[in-house]
């Protein structure tokens, strides 16, 4: 049975995202979180955001400056991650 996981991004956010797109290889349903602030603009961030888009993973923030990803405030995250299985943040 599949598990539903959410990735927390926020300080290591190259290897946060680089684990996200890793751990899909277990058929679980993967959803990311960036909280907090922008994502770092650098060929790491761009290939693995463009790879979790392709892959139709959730992918969500709490910052607006974060322009392709769905805006939730913190509230909202919140009551959304008590629907995880496993939570792991960076």
């Amino acid at each position: 049975m599949a598990k539903k996981i959410a990735i927390l991004v926020r300080d290591r956010q190259d290897e946060a995202l680089r684990m996200a797109v890793g751990i899909t290889l277990m058929d679980d349903i993967i959803d990311v979180y960036v909280l907090d602030r922008k994502v770092e603009e650098n060929e790491q961030n761009t290939l693995n955001l463009e790879t979790i888009k392709d892959m139709e993973m959730g992918l969500y923030t709490n910052c607006k400056d974060n322009e392709d990803m769905q805006y939730l405030s913190t509230e909202e995250i919140a009551q959304k991650l008590l629907e995880y299985d496993h939570i792991i943040p960076y």
